[in-house]
């Protein structure tokens, strides 16, 4: 009995310490040049601080269209960064409406299919 307990005991201990074990979203070793992959990762990393705090307080509407103007705001064409913008949430509400009767991996399938149709619309 008491084996059975240490066993399970030491099991759990090495299942949480495995997930604490956060991995890396971005893996800039395997790139061709890990250093430009570092700076790029650094330089979104600043950027997305930037937008959080410059739109800090703002809910819903008011936040999605505050981060969308910050984020244009540094874009080569803003306008054109905007209408972008402004195009993929028309094509996101435009998925979610054509998909908005279905749950779980049925409504994923339904985006996936829906969404390749408008893809290849274009």
């Amino acid at each position: 009995m008491r084996l059975a307990l240490m066993i399970g005991t030491a099991l759990l201990a090495a299942s949480t310490a495995l997930h604490a074990q956060a991995p890396k979203r971005f893996d800039c070793s395997k790139a061709k040049d890990p250093k430009a992959c570092e700076e790029r990762l650094a330089k979104a990393k600043a950027e997305r601080e930037r937008v959080r705090k410059a739109c800090e307080g703002k809910t819903g509407a008011d936040h999605s269209a505050c981060v969308r103007k910050e984020h244009c705001a540094q874009a080569k064409d803003p306008a054109q960064c905007e209408a972008h913008a402004k195009e993929r949430m028309a094509q996101r509400d435009r998925l979610r409406e054509a998909c908005k009767d279905k749950k779980g991996d049925d409504y994923r399938a339904c985006v996936r299919e829906k969404g390749r149709e408008q893809h290849q619309k274009k």
